[in-house]
């Protein structure tokens, strides 16, 4: 089987959340993103909230600081389960390739 390695800063480390997305609990190894800050959005998507449990969620920015990290949790999931995370984030994300302190390159959902 092909895995994606997807970064998680946020909800995806919500076990109520691993479950509905892809009915299985995740094992993660912990990790850091250069160049990113964290923020808060608010979250409208009524379905999103109740799973999460929050109405605002974590949101990475782009700012190419070395000074600037994110820590997070790094999982090995298959392409399917990629297809699911991007229908459970909002539109206010999108997905791109980045490079982790360990190394390892991971897909992470930043600010759209």
């Amino acid at each position: 089987m092909n895995t994606e390695n997807l970064f998680s800063y946020g909800t995806l480390q919500n076990e109520n959340v691993q479950v509905k997305n892809y009915g299985r609990l995740l094992e993660g190894k912990w990790d850091k993103l250069y160049g990113y800050a964290l923020s808060m959005i608010e979250i409208t998507d009524a379905e999103v909230v109740s799973l999460s449990g929050a109405s605002h969620h974590p949101m990475v920015k782009y700012t190419g600081r070395i000074t600037d990290v994110v820590d997070g949790m790094v999982f090995e999931i298959s392409a399917d389960e990629l297809k699911r995370t991007d229908e459970y984030e909002v539109d206010d994300y999108k997905r791109v390739q980045v490079s982790l302190e360990s190394g390892k390159k991971a897909w992470v959902y930043i600010n759209a």
